[in-house]
């Protein structure tokens, strides 16, 4: 699971358990397990990026659009503990290394601040975990990456939706879709729970060019959507849909 390039949030759908009872903490963003992702913690680190940004004059003007959402904050929390768990439990060993300098190049963030560490240790950890045997995609899987697809302007409209879909059926979705698979089962088993402001919560794995999700891994309620990584797409010889990459780590 390497990757030239790191992106934002997307969408997927793997459902995850409501809060209720005692996990309806006021001010806890979700819930892995025992552990809390607190809202102070989210603020904290997107304050942090904003000082870090307003202090250069080389990303002052920039600071609003290179700073994630606080979505995209709660979601690589979440799934750096649920890494961090399985890991843990399953004895994965990171196979490769990304530097805070890394996610800091391909997202203009600083890199000594706590987000891009976490980025960073997040795509460390996946390296580690076995993505399994590639997944062919369903039809649904087809439909949702070709609507993506069309939205981000990356099928042109005279190419056919089975014209696409035969394009866009190979070994990156399908490594994705296995990936997406790992980490779903993955968040099932360690009792994540999230506050219902962040539903659906997107956490990036596949995408087009321009950060337009194909394939992404949910942490929110039931029927709700998730995730993506990218890379740049490869040139067509011929007028097409441009295929989405995906992978984890540069």
């Amino acid at each position: 699971m390497r990757a030239r390039r790191l992106v934002a949030v997307a969408s997927v759908a793997v459902g995850l358990v409501a809060l209720t009872g005692c996990r309806t903490e006021p001010g806890v963003a979700a819930y892995i397990g025992d552990h809390r992702v607190t809202e102070d913690q989210v603020t904290s680190i997107l304050d942090e990026m904003r000082d870090g940004l307003s202090a250069s004059p080389a990303t002052a003007e920039q600071a609003p659009a290179l700073l994630p959402g606080r979505d995209q904050v709660v979601a690589t929390l979440v799934l750096l503990d649920v890494c961090r768990d399985l890991s843990a439990d399953k004895g994965y060993q990171p196979q490769g290394q990304v530097s805070p300098a890394q996610v800091a190049q391909q997202t203009g963030l600083p890199a000594d601040a706590v987000y891009p560490q976490r980025v960073a240790e997040f795509y460390t950890c996946m390296s580690g975990v076995p993505a399994g045997e590639q997944a062919a995609p369903s039809q649904e899987d087809l439909a949702a990456v070709i609507a993506a697809g069309r939205s981000a302007g990356a099928i042109p409209p005279d190419v056919t939706d089975e014209d696409a879909a035969s394009q866009l059926d190979g070994s990156q979705l399908r490594s994705a879709l296995a990936t997406r698979k790992v980490l779903a089962d993955a968040i099932g088993g360690y009792d994540v729970t999230v506050n219902p402001r962040y539903r659906p919560l997107l956490f990036p794995l596949l995408s087009f060019k321009g950060d337009a999700a194909a394939v992404s891994v949910p942490l929110g309620e039931a029927g709700s959507a998730v995730t993506e990584i990218s890379t740049p797409e490869p040139e067509p010889t011929e007028p097409g849909p441009a295929e989405p990459s995906a992978s984890v780590a540069p």
